[in-house]
């Protein structure tokens, strides 16, 4: 065998093991990063990181909020990441996640509020978003339907096979629309909205954006999302309005932290204290409904769309220790009433 032969050979051995998992290589200058952060900001977000900290190769693995859950957990004992990226905080505070992670005070999280990082520093939210309901307005005027301004409004039954919202098991946006519910009306009288509201969902999907954009493309007449999708579909030019339910709008914090399994522990910092420098801010108020960094006010194309300038008086007052705390039953509930 010749020794360019050989060469190939041991570099598509090289190549085929990174693809069914082998760990990451650990390499100064490069870190794997975790994220549920949606794939345009992603990539909007790595050419500025990417400038910021040119000596780091920085790896990014984008699965929605529950499957990177289970994929964090199915790697326990030896994890491949460094660092997780904008992940839903009532999945971070889970108590198997909270053991795999370092404590990091990251460069200015000492701005932040308490509510948004956690005591011990093993995790903080520079962002976060929130649901809203994405309204198609030419089909619905086709359709001769009413604007809905509330959850409650969506029981109507004009909007049967009108709907779309997410899978709480997949998606977090689901997950915190479903906590909303559950915590404003009670559990009991909350699942009994939830089976009613059932009969009028055309479908659950996975993905938190996917409804919002089912709905802008005319398949729906409504889609429970978030803000920043609804925000980016009518700057873009879809018939859309952006409607922030009247009970209060669910939102999640998008967490970020370090691994204690990371090998490359140096440059995984450097990487978390970016995530809060002023170049990230400055894209953050380009996609986020909820900016932590003081001093930060959404974009006027976000006002435009009907976000307020102070988005804490839409916002549900969410407790986010019993939403984590109930997660699993509340899953499992969802799965066993209303799954399809």
């Amino acid at each position: 065998m010749s020794k360019i032969s050989e060469y190939k050979k041991h570099l598509l051995v090289l190549i085929l093991g990174v693809m069914v998992g082998f760990g990451p290589l650990a390499n100064a200058g490069e870190i794997t990063v975790y994220s549920s952060l949606e794939d345009d900001e992603i990539a909007d977000f790595l050419k500025v990181a990417n400038k910021d900290l040119p000596d780091i190769k920085i790896n990014v693995l984008r699965l929605s909020t529950g499957d990177l859950g289970a994929r964090i957990l199915a790697e326990k004992s030896n994890p491949k990441h460094d660092v997780i990226w904008g992940w839903a905080a009532t999945n971070m505070i889970n108590p198997q996640i909270m053991e795999m992670l370092e404590p990091y005070k990251a460069k200015g999280s000492d701005k932040l509020a308490s509510k948004f990082k956690d005591a011990g520093n093993k995790w903080f939210a520079a962002t976060g978003y929130m649901a809203a309901f994405c309204v198609n307005t030419d089909r619905l005027t086709k359709k001769g339907l009413p604007m809905p301004t509330s959850w409650e409004d969506l029981l109507n039954p004009v909007y049967k096979g009108e709907l779309i919202m997410p899978n709480p098991n997949s998606s977090g946006t689901g997950y915190l629309q479903i906590a909303s519910i559950l915590q404003s009306r009670g559990e009991e009288k909350g699942w009994e909205y939830l089976e009613a509201l059932d009969s009028n969902m055309g479908q659950y999907i996975k993905s938190g954006s996917k409804p919002c954009k089912l709905t802008r493309s005319g398949e729906y007449s409504v889609g429970a999302s978030f803000a920043f999708i609804a925000m980016k579909s009518i700057k873009e030019g879809y018939p859309l309005k952006m409607v922030l339910p009247s009970e209060g709008s669910g939102f999640e914090l998008e967490a970020s932290a370090l691994m204690a399994s990371s090998k490359n522990k140096a440059d995984a910092k450097k990487f978390l204290d970016w995530t809060l420098s002023p170049a990230a801010a400055k894209l953050y108020a380009k996609f986020k409904a909820i900016i932590t960094i003081p001093g930060i006010e959404p974009s006027p194309e976000a006002q435009a769309s009907g976000l307020p300038a102070d988005v804490s008086t839409v916002l549900f007052d969410l407790d986010f220790a019993e939403s984590a705390k109930n997660r699993s039953r509340i899953l499992k509930t969802w799965r066993e009433k209303l799954e399809r």
